[in-house]
């Protein structure tokens, strides 16, 4: 039997905010545990929340990215439930109105195609704390409780980890261009909820849905659907689905490639949903709408633009808009006069091939914009080769030096263009090898590479290969 897999994901996406959702309180997790919170936070009786209205801004900014509703009034609920790190006994959720509802996301796919992807709701939600363990004993740090969250929740129409990963990767990128969140996976400020589900080929009705915790890698992600399917389909081809997948939450182990049942999952009636009484309805002004709508040129837009405006080819489009970092490089190197297509090679393969070496983001890359354009600058116009630029390249990835004159100087890589002084070498070459001469004017085309050769190793490649060509192919004929 043939099974289709159905993917749903549930993103938590934490909000750059200076401080919490209803709080003062600073987000910055960095202090010493329990030192960033107030009676909001600590739940204590008698005291009340206030919205962030920055987080608000936030959330609306992502509505208007995603084409998806935002709506002009929304309501805070109470989503009862207990555990360690959430001192209120609930958490402060939304869920009959939530900020933005009914977006789309457009996936890229390695087979070139592009795919739809409903988005069903984004909702703001306060944080939990974090439980931290040594040995027997159990600590709670509450610095993190009431950190402002947009949970993101996708429609079930992924279909494979492929597709899971690409919503995930565009996502991400958006929550980034916007500037609403680092996030920063490792540090959880981007992690995601995976729900899984298989069905028979031809079957409407949904199967089982299992969900996977925070996981925050895309490689686990993919991994983590991977090993789902995989449990759910034997399952089923053993006769033991009923028995074996049933709606519950289960964790990723990384150390063993598994996931491992948690809890038995609860239904939005389990929560007891209902409005908070502590907090009105959040309505937002025609003018906070208009100003969400100002938000910067997005990933996809930066691609038709690459591609229509600047003429560069869709995949190399696509790899330069995928970090926001990146396409600010290419676009700052164009400022300082590179050619596009030069600079798409330069970047995506020289420049990033040596930063992945040692494990260096775009980011932190210790060659700038304006040098690489400069390098580039000197190919195009015939003071280095190619070659020699990459040896610069690597001479200063290697050392402090950022002035390109002196390391040719240093080096001795400017390049020959001068007509007299490759004629002299030509004319040498063809004084040591005049057996070659003669076969070669006897129709042996392919000799010419030879002397090529013989005039790259005699200049030790610092002559203009087309300058070369031309005039050894005069002085051949």
């Amino acid at each position: 039997m043939q099974f289709e897999t159905v993917i749903g994901l549930e993103v938590h996406v934490q909000l750059n905010t200076k401080s919490k959702l209803f709080c003062s309180c600073a987000t910055s997790f960095a202090h010493h545990q329990n030192s960033n919170t107030c009676p909001v936070c600590l739940a204590l009786p008698g005291a009340l929340p206030v919205v962030n209205i920055e987080a608000v801004k936030k959330a609306m900014s992502f509505g208007y990215a995603v084409n998806a509703t935002v709506n002009q009034k929304s309501i805070f609920n109470r989503k009862s439930y207990f555990y360690p790190d959430s001192p209120m006994a609930y958490q402060i959720s939304q869920f009959d109105i939530p900020i933005v509802e009914n977006g789309e996301l457009f996936v890229n796919l390695e087979d070139g195609t592009t795919k739809r992807i409903g988005i069903t709701r984004a909702h703001l939600e306060a944080d939990a704390g974090k439980n931290l363990h040594e040995g027997a004993i159990s600590k709670v740090d509450l610095n993190r409780a009431g950190t402002p969250l947009l949970e993101i929740v996708s429609e079930p129409e992924l279909r494979s980890s492929e597709e899971a990963v690409s919503y995930l990767k565009k996502l991400h990128s958006i929550v980034r261009y916007l500037d609403i969140s680092d996030a920063n996976m490792q540090e959880g400020s981007f992690r995601c909820d995976v729900n899984v589900s298989i069905r028979p080929i031809g079957q409407e009705a949904f199967g089982t849905r299992v969900e996977i915790k925070n996981i925050n890698s895309f490689r686990f992600v993919a991994a983590a659907i991977a090993y789902e399917v995989d449990r759910q389909t034997e399952a089923y081809e053993d006769g033991v689905y009923e028995n074996e997948v049933y709606q519950e939450t289960r964790l990723w182990d990384v150390a063993k490639s598994v996931t491992k049942s948690m809890r038995g999952k609860e239904d939005s009636a389990d929560y007891r949903y209902f409005p908070d009484p502590d907090l009105r309805p959040v309505v937002v002004t025609d003018e906070m709408m208009e100003e969400a709508k100002n938000i910067p040129e997005l990933p996809d837009a930066k691609v038709e633009r690459y591609v229509d405006v600047i003429d560069i080819k869709r995949e190399d489009a696509l790899v330069i808009t995928s970090q926001k970092e990146m396409a600010y490089f290419f676009e700052e190197m164009l400022i300082f006069g590179s050619e596009p297509k030069m600079a798409v090679t330069w970047l995506t393969s020289e420049l990033l091939g040596r930063l992945n070496k040692l494990g260096v983001d775009i980011a932190s890359s210790p060659i700038d914009a304006r040098v690489l354009a400069d390098l580039i600058t000197k190919i195009s116009d015939d003071t280095i080769s190619g070659k020699a630029a990459k040896d610069i390249l690597d001479y200063m990835f290697e050392n402090d030096s950022r002035d390109i004159d002196d390391i040719i100087s240093k080096l001795g890589l400017a390049q020959v263009s001068d007509d007299g002084a490759i004629n002299a070498m030509i004319d040498e070459i063809l004084n040591a090898n005049a057996d070659k001469v003669a076969e070669f004017k006897s129709g042996k085309d392919k000799l010419f590479g030879f002397f090529v050769g013989q005039l790259m190793k005699a200049s030790g490649g610092s002559v203009n290969p087309a300058k070369a060509n031309e005039l050894l192919k005069l002085k051949l004929s």
